[in-house]
């Protein structure tokens, strides 16, 4: 078993990230836990996008 971690501050980024991963997989996904956390700074708001991704390889 291994895990795969992804951290992204845009949505989308997280996509193209987790999709890329996932096409040159060789193995099978057991789980997949997501996150977004957010935070003010000043008059900014700060998303993270999050993603765990545990998964098997085929040997």
């Amino acid at each position: 078993m291994k895990v795969k971690c992804f951290d992204e501050s845009h949505e989308r980024d997280l996509e193209e990230k987790i999709n890329g991963f996932l096409s040159g997989l060789n193995g099978d996904i057991i789980d997949i836990k997501y996150a977004v956390a957010a935070c003010v700074c000043g008059e900014e708001q700060i998303y993270c996008f999050s993603a765990l991704i545990i998964y098997s390889v085929k040997e």
